[in-house]
């Protein structure tokens, strides 16, 4: 098993400061998003939340069913302090992959392009089974490669046949409202189950 597929591995990176993928706040395109959304009951899960400014801003909004999963337990520890009346039972420290439960709304943010490549048929077909019919899962890929990796880069040519095979409605396009430090390097996706 390669380090970056170990829970240690990333543990590590938060203990050391080195989450170079960390804006420091909500990213715009999900912020957005998130803006645009009525029902404050829905179950939404946030794998790889890392920092969880998404589920702060969630929080902060009155979504009521917010979830974050990381499988480093300092990233949900400094998640925890930073937010000290978010519900600890919705916090998980968990591998994405060994996650089971059924939710309206998963926003990715960062853990598609952290895990291996050779692993990504199997999240999106996860993701799938993680959504309630009619579920969506929304966020942020990258539209570009890396030197190496993590993070792993791509395309939507090679995105869309993952997706493809578990979702009915697949879309994905160049985000238009991406932070600086990632503009014109971001694809938006909305994939309906």
């Amino acid at each position: 098993m390669t380090d970056h597929l170990s829970d240690d591995y990333w543990n590590q990176r938060y203990l050391d400061g080195e989450t170079g993928w960390d804006l420091g706040v909500i990213s715009p395109p999900i912020q957005a998003y998130i803006d645009q959304l009525s029902d404050k009951n829905l179950r939404i899960l946030i794998p790889g939340a890392g920092s969880g400014y998404e589920a702060e801003y969630l929080h902060e909004m009155g979504f009521t069913d917010v979830h974050v999963l990381d499988f480093a337990p300092e990233a949900i520890a400094t998640f925890l302090k930073r937010n000290p009346t978010f519900p600890k039972e919705h916090t998980h420290v968990a591998d994405f992959f060994e996650h089971s439960d059924q939710y309206d709304l998963i926003l990715e943010q960062t853990l598609f392009c952290a895990i291996d490549p050779i692993l990504r048929q199997n999240y999106a077909q996860h993701a799938a089974t993680l959504l309630r019919p009619g579920g969506k899962l929304v966020g942020l890929l990258f539209n570009r490669t890396f030197e190496g990796g993590p993070p792993f880069g791509g395309d939507k040519a090679e995105y869309l046949p993952y997706f493809q095979a578990h979702f009915s409605e697949v879309n994905m396009e160049p985000c238009h409202n991406s932070s600086a430090p990632r503009a014109g390097t971001e694809l938006f996706i909305r994939l309906k189950k």
